[in-house]
């Protein structure tokens, strides 16, 4: 009788693995601010506080005449718009040949707490524009807002008409009664005087801590079990934490921006009844009388589309178009689909009215 004992090389083989794997996703997910981005070139052309203008450069040897600014979201930062070359909203748009500019609002302090949608409509942006329209040379330029800048670009269009050629709005946030998703649950049930009055500016780890009660098992053990899964494929690792790196940048929101977001959107719904006012300025969206082309995600946990679809219904416009997109909040922007169906959409639309 032997005694020896026979091991299965291929076992060993497979433990050691096991084990390297264990390490490295160890290793990866606990420093995700140490992957770059790779962005496509710009220049900050126009700052303001810490708000940022930036101006893409150009990949084309003409340009459409009409400029584009893109209001990026209050929550996470713009890059995920510029999240990987094959997935760029940006890059897409300067390929077809549009002269491209991202307003970042930078990650606001404790001195901002009291920056509110007049700051931000009647200032950051309306300024940004201001300066664009001097820059190219132009009387009106091309808005986009996204998910919570499609609600601030949302009112700029009603309350500066004149300034916007086109507006496209991708999954804004419109009438905060109709939305379903968690966040809207949780806005209309909070008493955020209080929270403003405790907290002062909304602190990125209850921002990411909303999103991740969204979806709890897909955003934490379905996550993880994934990207184990997949350690030893170099794209979908590079993919997955370009992502964790984007969200885990989220930068607080101004209380008193946060106070009025909260009422007026999703408690009160001010904005669809045309019953808002930034500062002293009434927002009717019968004023919003230029091109608009709406997009909306059937698939978004963040913005219902029954949120974001009213706009398209509400507003004074007669040339209107409204898409609704088998995917996700962030599929629309950062995905396969969004570059061989979104993109060339809203370039053909846009190309139109530019």
């Amino acid at each position: 009788m032997s005694n020896e004992l026979n091991i299965d090389p291929k076992m060993v083989e497979n433990i050691l693995r096991f084990s390297s794997n264990i390490s490295r996703a160890s290793e990866l997910v606990s420093a995700p601010d140490e992957f770059n981005f790779e962005s496509t070139e710009y220049d900050v052309a126009y700052q303001e506080d810490k708000a940022r203008l930036l101006h893409y450069k150009p990949l084309t040897k003409t340009q459409h005449k009409t400029p584009i600014i893109i209001a990026y979201a209050l929550i996470n930062r713009y890059h995920i718009l510029d999240i990987h070359p094959k997935k760029s909203w940006v890059k897409n748009l300067l390929e077809q040949g549009f002269n491209v500019y991202m307003l970042d609002w930078g990650s606001p302090s404790n001195i901002d707490k009291y920056l509110d949608f007049d700051d931000y409509v009647n200032g950051y942006l309306h300024n940004s524009v201001e300066f664009i329209k001097n820059e190219s040379s132009v009387e009106q330029v091309s808005l986009q807002g996204y998910c919570t800048g499609g609600t601030i670009a949302t009112t700029y269009a009603a309350l500066h008409p004149e300034n916007v050629k086109n507006f496209i709005a991708t999954a804004p946030v419109i009438d905060g009664w109709k939305d379903t998703t968690v966040i809207s649950n949780l806005a209309k049930h909070m008493d955020v005087d209080k929270m403003v009055e405790i907290v002062g500016n909304m602190p990125p780890e209850f921002m990411y801590y909303c999103f991740s009660v969204l979806k709890p098992f897909e955003q934490g053990i379905e996550k993880y079990l994934n990207f184990f899964n997949n350690i030893e494929n170099e794209n979908f690792v590079d993919n997955f934490m370009r992502v964790e790196k984007w969200l885990s940048e989220t930068p607080p929101i101004p209380g008193a921006l946060f106070k009025q977001w909260i009422r007026d959107i999703y408690q009160e719904n001010l904005l669809i009844q045309n019953k808002m006012y930034v500062g002293n300025q009434h927002v009717s969206l019968k004023n919003i009388t230029m091109p608009i082309f709406t997009q909306v995600a059937v698939g978004d946990h963040l913005v219902s589309p029954e949120c974001s679809m009213p706009l398209h219904y509400g507003v004074g416009s007669e040339d209107k178009t409204i898409r609704i997109y088998p995917t996700g909040h962030v599929g629309m922007i950062a995905s396969s689909l969004s570059q061989k169906v979104v993109l060339p959409e809203l370039g053909e639309w846009l190309k139109e009215r530019s």
